[in-house]
């Protein structure tokens, strides 16, 4: 059976501010937010978190990676921006993220004189400079990533400061701030890759974000994992999103151990590390026959280990 792989991240607790808008005025938004229940909640896009995954590849595979960006002249590149792909895909990017080439006829121009069809009665030509059909070439991202969400409801905190030194109408801005960890999770399918082993080298990068937001983000938040759940099932359903929560000032996970309780998760498809550990929640999932480990790294080696030995695919180089 098709085997598939789902982690879900709760991140350090530390201050978010996406401080991009400094210096345009005082009424910009800085951070998003979401309504749930009578409470607003900050949130991170899914496509600032693979950014934040992006860079990673760029910083420790380049020659493997497509796309890349320069951050002296705040411009991305390509080694292929065509799509090229042959019998297998390329890139690790490509493969993971997905890509689109869109091309309709009137942006692909045919440069030879071809026949289509045999038969006279279907006989038609395509003479040189004519549109051609569409061309897109596309791939849908096998690596799927879910909007981070805080674990903390946002209470309008802003900070103050001025534009640079510089006396003007925009003079004096605030910076949104919330002091939170926020929650995420990815899906990812290995056997849906063109080489199944790069699901092990997305755990690393999952392991190592250093920051996300894209090139404009000028703040540091560590979005690594502080505590991981990783799920590798038959199963095509997550059933791990948001089983994280605050818990006073810690983080806990009722909703896992409910989830394995009553069956609907079997404890032996899980692997969960880090701090979450150290927790009362950590020694019932050690009851209940979770693989728990005090180490985020240690859990996502295991991880990897039962990708190997299930797949049958081997370490990448």
């Amino acid at each position: 059976m098709t085997k598939h792989l789902f982690a879900t991240i709760v991140t350090p607790t530390a201050t978010a501010a996406n401080n991009r808008g400094e210096g345009d005025g005082s009424t910009l938004s800085t951070l998003q937010k979401i309504t749930r229940g009578n409470d607003q909640y900050t949130t991170v896009s899914a496509e600032a978190i693979r950014w934040g995954l992006r860079e990673y590849f760029q910083n420790h595979y380049e020659p493997e990676v497509n796309r890349t960006f320069d951050p002296k002249t705040d411009k991305y590149s390509f080694k292929d921006e065509k799509f090229r792909h042959e019998k297998y895909i390329k890139y690790i990017d490509d493969d993971l993220f997905g890509y689109m080439d869109a091309k309709k006829g009137k942006d692909k121009k045919d440069d030879t004189t071809t026949k289509k069809g045999e038969d006279k009665k279907d006989d038609t030509t395509t003479k040189k400079g004519e549109d051609k059909e569409d061309d897109t070439r596309k791939r849908r991202g096998a690596l799927e990533v879910s909007r981070a969400m805080s674990l903390d409801p946002y209470w309008g905190d802003v900070t103050f400061g001025s534009k640079g030194g510089e006396k003007g109408k925009t003079s004096i801005h605030n910076t949104e701030v919330h002091y939170t960890a926020y929650q995420y999770t990815i899906a990812l399918t290995p056997e849906g890759l063109s080489k199944p082993e790069r699901a092990l080298l997305a755990l690393d990068a999952i392991a190592a974000v250093r920051h996300v937001g894209g090139n404009h983000a000028r703040f540091l938040y560590d979005f690594r994992p502080e505590s991981i759940v990783l799920r590798i099932t038959d199963d095509p359903s997550p059933w791990i999103m948001g089983v994280f929560k605050r818990i006073g000032e810690s983080v806990g996970c009722p909703q896992l151990v409910r989830l394995i309780e009553v069956g609907d998760v079997k404890a032996n498809e899980l692997i969960v590390g880090g701090e979450i550990a150290d927790t009362p929640y950590g020694e019932q999932l050690k009851t209940l026959g979770v693989q728990v480990y005090r180490g985020v790294k240690e859990a996502i080696a295991q991880a990897k280990e039962q990708l190997q030995q299930q797949l049958n695919i081997k370490v990448p180089a």
